[in-house]
């Protein structure tokens, strides 16, 4: 059964930094993509950025520069570099994952999740 877990949220200055950790369980790691999304009150979820199996990454464009997704193979862990952060950033942040996914950054395209990590940016 596929289990992902977040850790690395937390309360940060705008313009600051945070790395996001998703430790995933339960699978062959190397075979699925891998995605976070964030989600504030009453809005949907926004896909944020993705990786491949491969390594290809995508990003929204509100993040583009910004942040960081990368994978540790060796560990079954997936990474969010937050860097610059922004007042607009804060959301819950989720761990996706999925063997096939036609649109990486689309929250339909993923069967597993997370249970979020909380990120605050104040002024």
């Amino acid at each position: 059964q596929v289990h992902l877990v977040e850790s690395g949220g937390g309360s940060v200055q705008a313009g600051g930094s945070l790395r996001l950790s998703c430790a995933a369980f339960g699978y062959t790691y190397d075979n699925y993509w891998m995605a976070w999304f964030r989600q504030t009150p009453g809005k949907e979820r926004e896909g944020v950025a993705a990786i491949s199996p491969d390594g290809t990454t995508s990003y929204a464009d509100s993040v583009k520069g910004r942040f960081t997704i990368s994978k540790d193979n060796a560990k079954n862990t997936l990474y969010l570099q937050m860097n610059s952060l922004k007042q607009e950033d804060t959301a819950m942040y989720y761990c996706a994952a999925d063997i096939r996914v036609m649109s990486p950054l689309s929250e339909a395209a993923y069967l597993y999740w997370g249970r979020g990590t909380q990120v605050i940016v104040s002024s």
